[in-house]
């Protein structure tokens, strides 16, 4: 047997709210919109991971979903622009990510990560 994909589900009835955070600030392209449920994706191969945490790290809240990305400081300062609240700030961790803590439309805490080096 092999996972083959993992899908993060959002419940919300704001759907439309979506597209702002997931396309504009993270730049996942729609795959999928049946109106009561919208899909975002990169056009990214990435492993299936899923994580259980008791912290998230430096004593910060364990975020819903950790999304890793080229340049994160790009997305910082646009998620800034655009007006998302930042719940952690921007820092170089000592295990060797830097990273910072967003909320989605929904409430939901991202981790937005970038490896070091």
């Amino acid at each position: 047997m092999t996972v083959k994909r993992i899908v993060t589900n959002i419940a919300s009835n704001r759907v439309a709210e979506a597209e702002k955070f997931y396309g504009d600030l993270l730049g996942l392209k729609v795959v999928m919109d049946l109106g009561w449920i919208v899909t975002f994706a990169s056009d990214q191969t990435a492993p299936a991971q899923v994580s259980i945490a008791s912290e998230g790290g430096s004593g910060a809240p364990v975020p819903d979903i950790s999304i890793e990305v080229d340049d994160v400081d790009d997305i910082h300062d646009r998620a800034e622009a655009l007006g998302f609240e930042i719940a952690y700030p921007l820092t170089d961790e000592p295990w060797g990510v830097r990273r910072f803590f967003v909320r989605d439309p929904f409430g939901k805490l991202l981790n937005i990560v970038a490896h070091s080096g």
